[in-house]
């Protein structure tokens, strides 16, 4: 349908207040709910996540093209549970204790609601404790940890811990991510996953949720 391809291509291209006028476009032309955000919103973010992690678009060009996104997605809430739209997911996303950078954080963060997951942003700086009772009282399915400093990443460990503590462990998957995160230090802590970028950030929390069944 053409007018779902027009926000696909107009949120590639950033332009937000175009993507909203669409979106209302089809909600008035009585488009489903989920087809305007699978193959509207959805897939056109899906598109800048691919040329991300190709190196053909860069953090700019995805801050733009999200912003697009959440235009069109301010007008589709109120209809996603009368038309049984499902997240993929809830995830909730921080940078560590210690740790105030936030950039690859919202990156991130974007790429997952880019691929229809629920996230809860908790900021920087977060403690253990901050991610265990959020994913505990909020039912999410995969904590997200950012870091950037070698000094923070000992805190990671501290949040896979203290997921063990508290008996979530089996409940919720872990992903770590950030500058000096590498998959060896995933594998030494416990932790999941471990992304190199935020793109393949969202491929694995989709990999992950079928994990959990």
């Amino acid at each position: 349908m053409q007018v779902l391809q027009d926000i696909s291509t107009n949120l590639q291209s950033g332009k937000a207040k175009v993507v909203q006028e669409l979106v209302q476009q089809a909600l008035d032309a009585k488009v489903p709910v989920k087809d305007i955000l699978e193959q509207g919103l959805l897939h056109g973010m899906s598109i800048i996540g691919d040329k991300f992690k190709n190196n053909e678009v860069f953090v700019p060009e995805v801050l733009i093209a999200a912003r697009a996104m959440n235009r069109g997605m301010e007008l589709l809430k109120p209809y996603f549970a009368e038309s049984g739209v499902e997240s993929k997911g809830r995830v909730c996303i921080g940078t560590v204790q210690g740790d105030l950078h936030d950039i690859g954080k919202n990156l991130v963060k974007m790429m997952l609601e880019g691929k229809g997951f629920e996230v809860l942003d908790l900021g920087t700086d977060v403690t253990p404790e901050t991610f265990i009772s959020t994913a505990r009282e909020q039912d999410c399915h995969i904590i997200c940890l950012s870091a950037l400093l070698t000094t923070t990443m000992s805190a990671m460990q501290k949040v896979v811990a203290a997921a063990e503590e508290a008996g979530i462990r089996d409940q919720v998957k872990i992903m770590v991510g950030g500058a000096p995160v590498t998959d060896e230090f995933r594998k030494e802590i416990g932790a999941d996953a471990y992304a190199a970028d935020a793109a393949s950030a969202a491929d694995m929390a989709l990999d992950l949720i079928t994990q959990i069944g």
